[in-house]
């Protein structure tokens, strides 16, 4: 048996493809893993139903198809006051997921360090590590999960290669402030650091916040790759479709690596989102429509246990189970999936060393009547019993 050198020696099956399929095996509601379960915009469904009939199958160009890069230019221009180019500046990807580990590619040697902020999305490590780079890991600030500006400086070095945002941020739902985000330009100020910022939930900001881009940033922008997902615009997740927004010299590298991975991305899905992306309601109501879903489950949930932390932003909203269980986080997902039938994410998964502050995230992109069952389960449950 030939042996492997792993990469990653330390991974194993991500938490969230493990309780997506025992929430299929106890038939749970998942509100664990981020996707939707109800139908996306019908209107972009047929718009690729007639991309495919039309007959735009086969490879677009390795960059993305140009129409849909001309939308994104003037939607960048028109929200952030940054007029980029759709030749050199912005280039279609298989996912956000997929832009983030290849901007990570593009830049990290071994010995690399790069700061990233716990808790944190699962693939932002891996992706480091993979590079034969350093994780520095910097805890955002409990319960608050505010970034430690002084940690920050602190942790800078002359091997710091490159920092990652994420804003809106995926577990805890917090949303950078305009302030914040001018804090960060200033401490990366005449430095040759990098800056990856995970903005896939660019559109699903609340409570009247904005979504402050490190595109609005020139200083920041000219040492971004900035990632976008329409996935999650559009709760498509399985279209696994997004981008990468960066300087020209960035994007020349970052496509030398992608055209010898993916070389390019479905490409009836992109001549549909080319003509979806004109009309500004497709992306501008979306806020409103999921607020209503997160304002619904909080209200569902405030009669239980539970106790919901703020959520400005994205899919999720978290809660503290501190009333009802001493399990760990992982205890209890697992407990609540295979007998209350609610499957959820514990905050663990999102730190490297396993913290656990007795946290669990819950999806509340789903059905009004699946938010409503999942509440009615979980109102069940007996404080202190568990």
């Amino acid at each position: 048996m030939i042996s492997i050198n792993s990469k990653l020696p330390n991974v194993g099956t991500s938490l969230f493809t493990v309780m997506s399929a025992l929430a299929t095996e106890h038939k749970a509601i998942n509100l664990g893993q981020g996707f939707p379960d109800f139908p996306m915009d019908q209107i972009l469904a047929e718009l690729a139903r007639k991309a495919i009939a039309d007959g735009h199958n086969q490879y677009a160009p390795m960059a993305g198809y140009m129409p849909l890069r001309e939308a994104i230019s003037q939607k960048v221009e028109s929200l952030y006051q940054n007029k980029i180019s759709a030749n050199d500046n912005i280039t279609i990807t298989p996912g956000g997921g997929y832009a983030i580990c290849t901007a990570f590619t593009t830049i990290l040697d071994p010995g690399d360090e790069v700061i990233v902020f716990e808790p944190a999305f699962d693939s932002y490590i891996p992706n480091i590590v993979s590079c034969g780079a350093i994780p520095v890991i910097l805890q955002l600030e409990y319960p608050s999960y505010r970034i430690d500006w002084d940690k920050l400086k602190s942790a800078i070095t002359p091997k710091t290669r490159a920092i990652i945002i994420n804003s809106p941020h995926n577990p805890t739902g917090t949303v950078m402030s305009d302030e914040e985000m001018l804090t960060l330009q200033d401490i990366l100020h005449n430095t040759k650091i990098f800056l990856i910022s995970d903005e896939v939930y660019e559109h699903l900001t609340y409570d009247g916040l904005q979504h402050n881009s490190a595109l609005k940033y020139p200083e920041l922008f000219e040492r971004s790759f900035v990632c976008f997902s329409f996935g999650k615009v559009y709760n498509c997740t399985g279209w696994k479709l997004g981008y990468c927004i960066a300087p020209k010299a960035l994007t020349a590298e970052f496509r030398k690596i992608h055209q010898y991975n993916a070389f390019c991305c479905f490409t009836p899905s992109q001549v549909a989102l080319a003509e979806h992306i004109k009309h500004p309601h497709s992306y501008l109501q979306l806020k409103d429509f999921m607020q209503k879903k997160r304002d619904l489950f909080v209200k569902l949930m405030s009669n239980t246990g539970f106790d919901l932390l703020s959520a400005n932003g994205g899919y999720f909203i978290s809660a503290s189970y501190e009333k009802i269980s001493n399990m760990g986080g992982l205890d209890l997902a697992m407990h609540l999936t295979k007998t209350v039938g609610v499957a959820t994410i514990p905050y663990s998964t999102f730190y490297s060393k396993g913290e656990d502050h007795k946290i669990l995230r819950f999806c509340f992109a789903k059905k009004e009547e699946s938010l409503i069952e999942a509440a009615k389960r979980l109102d069940q449950i007996q404080m202190n019993k568990l």
